[in-house]
């Protein structure tokens, strides 16, 4: 399965400029979360509510164009698939949690909060960090195989942004930001890239207004985690740097799960 995950800041944007159905045709993804849709379903083109060969579905903010996940799902890739969206005693108004469940798999493509904008905004963030990782370890203790991906508004460690020591106040490097992936990792949860390569500099993200992705000023704050049973399935993840279009890039996984319940 090959899933890709995509911060978009702003879908109708991003069609415009022809940069999603490019990364479509070519990549062939099997399921594709969207983060920051910034539009509802009937803000869209029919392009992006009936996408060829894929099934799409969206869980928007009740703020327009703020937010909002979507995923694509390729047409036969289930035999039977449920979409979620929000978490258990969250009210996601905000539209930051759309997720899969297909038998014992379920993913998820999360748009977490920046958490800059007050300080009621920051404690939001670090709430729904704890929330979401509540969340995903009931699900685990009820025996579901779980991965997540999306923009996680983060950047672990210093080799995961380009200029750590000048960022060590910013909202994105803060000490109790990066002690939430720090306990997630503890748990047993895996970051796929990280793992796979634990040396290696590549971003995510570029501020656009300073024009950051020329010079490659960048962070590495999109990732993939998955249950560290599931890391052993992992063949391949990548940062796809060739897709412009937002000030994110898309990131890849693929992963052997050919053993899932239901999946086939």
């Amino acid at each position: 399965m090959k899933i890709i995950s995509f911060n978009v800041n702003g879908i109708r944007a991003i069609e415009k400029k022809g940069e999603l159905q490019k990364l479509i045709v070519e990549q062939k993804p099997d399921v594709l979360f969207i983060q920051e849709t910034k539009a509802k379903p009937e803000q869209l083109s029919e392009a992006l509510r009936h996408p060829t060969g894929y099934d799409a579905h969206y869980h928007s903010a009740e703020k327009p164009g703020y937010a909002g996940t979507a995923v694509f799902i390729r047409h036969g890739l289930f035999r039977s698939a449920e979409i979620l969206r929000g978490m258990p005693g969250w009210n996601d108004h905000e539209g930051r949690v759309i997720g899969i469940r297909s038998g014992d798999l379920i993913m998820f493509g999360n748009y977490f909060p920046n958490g800059g904008k007050s300080e009621a905004a920051w404690r939001e963030k670090l709430e729904f960090y704890d929330h979401f990782h509540k969340y995903i370890s009931e699900l685990r203790r009820q025996k579901y195989r779980v991965l997540f991906t999306g923009d996680l508004n983060v950047a672990h460690q210093p080799i995961d942004l380009a200029r750590p020591k000048e960022n060590e106040n910013s909202i994105g490097f803060l000490p109790e930001e990066r002690a939430w992936v720090d306990r997630l990792l503890a748990d047993n949860w895996v970051d796929v890239f990280r793992k796979k390569y634990p040396d290696k500099v590549s971003y995510t993200w570029w501020q656009m207004q300073s024009r950051a992705r020329e010079r490659n000023v960048g962070w590495r704050i999109d990732y993939f985690i998955v249950d560290a049973p599931l890391y052993p399935l992992v063949k391949e993840v990548e940062h796809l740097h060739n897709y412009m279009g937002s000030d994110h890039c898309p990131i890849v996984l693929v992963i052997d799960l050919k053993s899932i319940k239901e999946y086939g």
